[in-house]
C-alpha cells in the first residue's frame, strides 16, 4: 500500500511540473516569436508602430509570466497564492481582449494608409475569430476553478490562440519573400496553427502516459479550436466577414 501511494504521489509531483514546463515553453515561444519583429526592433530604438501595440505586447507578455508563476507556485505547493493572483488574471485578459481589437483596427487603418486594406480586413480574421476561444477557454477555466483537472486543461487551451500568434511571426520574419509588401493571405496562417495545435498533441501524450487516457477537455476543446483555424480561410473571403470589419473599425471613429 505505502509503495502504491508513494508512486502515486511521484506521478503527482511529476504532472504539477508537467504544467510548469509547458508555461516554460509558452513563455519562451512568446518572447522568441515576437523578438524579431517587436523585442528586437524597441531594444534597437527602430520600432515605429503605434503606441497601441506595446500596450497589446506587455499585456500579453505580462500574462505568459503570470501564466508561469501560477503553474510553479502550483507545483511547490503554494495554491492558495495561485488563487490569490487569479483576479490578476482575469484583468490581463479583459485588457488583453480590448487590445486585441484595438491592435486589429490598427492594422487595418495602417494597410490602407499603403493601399492593402482589404488584404488586412481579410487578415484580421485569424485574431478576431481566435479572441473569442481564448476567453471561453479562460472563462471555463475560471468557472471550474475547484476542479484541477478541468481547470489545468482548459488553461493549456487557453495559451493555443497566442502561441499561434507568435509562431506566425517566425514563419513570417524567415518565410515571407523577400520585397514582400502588404498582409499575406489568410491561408498562410495554417502552417503556425498546426505547429501550435501539436503543443496541445503534446498535452493529450502526458495524458495518456499519466493517466491512461486523454481527458475530454481536449476531446472537446482541440478540435472546436482546430476547426476555428481551418475556417478562417472561407470565412474571410465572405461578403458579410468584409461587412463585419467595417463595423469593427467603425468603432474607432474616422
Amino acid at each position: 500500500m505505502a509503495t502504491v501511494m508513494g508512486a502515486g504521489r511521484a506521478v503527482e509531483r511529476s504532472d504539477r511540473w508537467f504544467y510548469v514546463g509547458m508555461a516554460a515553453m509558452f513563455m519562451a515561444i512568446a518572447f522568441g516569436g515576437f523578438t524579431p519583429t517587436y523585442w528586437a526592433k524597441v531594444a534597437s530604438g527602430s520600432f515605429t508602430g503605434n503606441p497601441v501595440l506595446h500596450v497589446h505586447g506587455a499585456l500579453f507578455f505580462s500574462w505568459t509570466l503570470l501564466y508561469f508563476t501560477q503553474t510553479w507556485l502550483v507545483a511547490t505547493g503554494r495554491t492558495p497564492a495561485h488563487r490569490s493572483l487569479g483576479m490578476l488574471g482575469i484583468a490581463l485578459v479583459s485588457g488583453m481582449a480590448f487590445t486585441i481589437v484595438w491592435a486589429a483596427i490598427n492594422e487595418v487603418r495602417v494597410a490602407e494608409a499603403q493601399g492593402f486594406g482589404e488584404a488586412a480586413r481579410r487578415f484580421i480574421v485569424i485574431p478576431l475569430t481566435s479572441m473569442p476561444f481564448m476567453i471561453g477557454f479562460f472563462a471555463l477555466a475560471i468557472a471550474n476553478i475547484r476542479r484541477a483537472d478541468v481547470h489545468k486543461r482548459l488553461m493549456i487551451m487557453t495559451m493555443i490562440p497566442m502561441m499561434q500568434a507568435a509562431i506566425a511571426r517566425l514563419f513570417l520574419t524567415f518565410l515571407s519573400p523577400p520585397g514582400a509588401l502588404g498582409p499575406p493571405p489568410v491561408i498562410v496562417s495554417y502552417a503556425p496553427g498546426l505547429v501550435a495545435m501539436m503543443l496541445v498533441v503534446v498535452a493529450m501524450v502526458h495524458d495518456r502516459r499519466t493517466l491512461g487516457h486523454v481527458h475530454k477537455v481536449y476531446w472537446v476543446a482541440a478540435p472546436l479550436l482546430a476547426a476555428q483555424m481551418l475556417l478562417t480561410v472561407p470565412i474571410s473571403g465572405t461578403a458579410g466577414w468584409m461587412r463585419f470589419t467595417y463595423a469593427v473599425t467603425g468603432l474607432a471613429g474616422q
